[in-house]
C-alpha cells in the first residue's frame, strides 16, 4: 500500500514538474489558408485544380496502370510496381510544371518591378501600378493582375485584393513584393521607387547566378535520371517474356522489387538533395 502510494505522488510529481515547464505556444491554423497540394498547384499555375482533383487522378491513373500491366504480364507484383509509378507521375508532373513556372517568373520579376518603380515615380497609385501589369506586364503574370483589376473594381478593397493576388502568383518574389506595396499603403513613405529598384537589381543577379548553375548541373541531373529509370525500362521490356517474369510473383522476386526500388528512391533523393540550389520559400504567405 505504501509503495502504490509513493508510486502514485511520484507520478503525480512528475506530471507537475512536466506541466510546469516551458513550451512552444500551439500555432494556430488557419481554415482559409491552402493546404500543401493546394500550394503546389498554385505554384504551378493549375489555378483550375484542386487538391481532391489531382488525388482523384492519381488513384485513377495507379489503377489503370495496374490493370494494363497485369494484363499483359499476367504478374500481380510487376503490376503493383508501376502502378506505384502510374500513381506518383501526376504529383511528379506538377512538381515539374511549378518548377518551371518558378524558373519563368524568376527571369519576368525584374521587369515587374521595374515597371512598378517607373508607375510610382509617375505618380500613380498603387492600385492603378498593380492593374496596369494586366496590359504591360509579362504574358506569363498578366492573368493574376488582370483578376486583382476585376476584384478591385468591384469591390475597391486593397487588402483582400492583394491577398487574392498572392494566392493567384503563389511566388516567394511575388509575396515580397506584395507586403511592400502593402506596408506603403498603409503607412506611406517617399522610399518605395528606391526599394522596388534594388529589388530589380538583386533579383536580376540571383536570376544570372542560377542560370549559370543550373546549366552546370543540368546534364548531371539528366544522366542520374536516366540511371534510376533504366533498371524500371528494362522490366518492363520483359514484359512479352512472361515466363521471366513470373518469377517476380515469388517472394525472392517480391523482396528484389522492394528493394530495387527502395534503393533507387533513396539513390534519386540523394541526388536531388546533393544537387539542389537554395530555393526561396513562402515565408509571408
Amino acid at each position: 500500500m505504501t509503495g502504490a502510494l509513493l508510486g502514485l505522488l511520484l507520478g503525480v510529481g512528475l506530471l507537475l514538474v512536466w506541466r510546469s515547464g516551458s513550451r512552444a505556444p500551439k500555432r494556430r491554423t488557419d481554415p482559409r489558408r491552402p493546404g500543401r497540394r493546394q500550394q503546389l498547384l498554385g505554384a504551378a499555375g493549375l489555378t483550375g485544380i484542386n487538391a481532391a482533383q489531382l488525388l482523384a487522378l492519381q488513384i485513377g491513373l495507379g489503377v489503370v496502370a495496374v490493370v494494363v500491366v497485369l494484363l499483359t504480364t499476367g504478374t500481380v507484383t510487376v503490376s503493383l510496381a508501376f502502378g506505384l509509378f502510374g500513381y506518383l507521375l501526376p504529383y511528379a508532373q506538377v512538381r515539374r510544371l511549378a518548377g518551371r513556372r518558378r524558373a519563368d517568373l524568376r527571369e519576368v520579376w525584374p521587369e515587374v518591378v521595374d515597371n512598378l518603380a517607373s508607375a510610382v515615380r509617375a505618380g500613380m497609385s498603387l492600385p492603378e501600378a498593380l492593374s496596369a501589369l494586366a496590359i504591360r506586364g509579362p504574358d506569363v503574370l498578366r492573368p493574376p493582375f488582370a483578376r486583382f483589376a476585376a476584384e478591385y473594381r468591384s469591390s475597391g478593397r486593397f487588402g483582400p485584393c492583394l491577398d487574392r493576388l498572392k494566392d493567384d502568383l503563389a511566388d516567394p518574389v511575388g509575396d515580397r513584393i506584395v507586403e511592400t506595396l502593402r506596408v506603403a499603403r498603409e503607412v506611406g513613405g517617399t522610399d518605395l521607387g528606391r526599394v522596388l529598384r534594388t529589388l530589380a537589381t538583386f533579383l536580376r543577379e540571383d536570376a544570372r547566378a542560377r542560370a549559370e548553375l543550373e546549366t552546370r548541373q543540368g546534364w548531371t541531373v539528366s544522366a542520374a535520371r536516366l540511371a534510376v529509370a533504366a533498371p524500371w525500362v528494362v522490366l518492363l521490356l520483359l514484359a512479352t517474356q512472361s515466363t521471366t517474369l513470373a518469377a517476380y510473383d515469388s517472394p525472392i522476386g517480391m523482396a528484389l522489387l522492394v528493394g530495387g526500388g527502395v534503393v533507387c528512391l533513396v539513390a534519386y533523393r540523394l541526388m536531388l538533395r546533393l544537387g539542389r540550389l537554395p530555393e526561396d520559400v513562402r515565408v509571408l504567405q
